[in-house]
């Protein structure tokens, strides 16, 4: 699975890849998966990456990394994967002047305030 999801150039190394699935970013057929499974051609895989999660059909198979190109022919993203992502960004993009953000750093005495703040909480 690491291997393919390597090859297939949604993670930049097999090492993050492994994470990305032990840490339970990447279900196939709504299952959480391990490692070390291996994936045939068919299988609908759910990766999330960052804020997008992505729902694709594997087409080939590969345990070599190759060029962008080609890697994009192991998998197909389903039409309702690319709308549903597509919206959020929107809606991403159209929030993103609705938070107040500090117009500098905290100062000396403010960043103390926030540091026992967290030590109350456990932050």
């Amino acid at each position: 699975m690491d291997k393919w999801l390597w090859a297939a150039r949604f993670y930049k190394t097999r090492s993050i890849a492994k994470t990305a699935i032990e840490g339970g970013k990447v279900h196939l057929n709504g299952q959480r998966v391990k490692v070390s499974r291996e994936i045939s051609v068919g299988e609908h895989l759910t990766v999330k990456q960052g804020w997008d999660e992505k729902e694709i059909v594997v087409k080939a198979l590969s345990d070599q990394r190759g060029p962008a190109p080609v890697a994009q022919n192991l998998y197909e993203e389903t039409p309702e994967s690319v709308e549903r992502r597509e919206r959020e960004a929107q809606a991403r993009r159209a929030a993103g002047g609705a938070t107040a953000r500090p117009t500098q750093k905290p100062g000396k005495h403010e960043r103390k305030a926030l540091e026992k703040l967290r030590k109350q909480f456990d932050l």
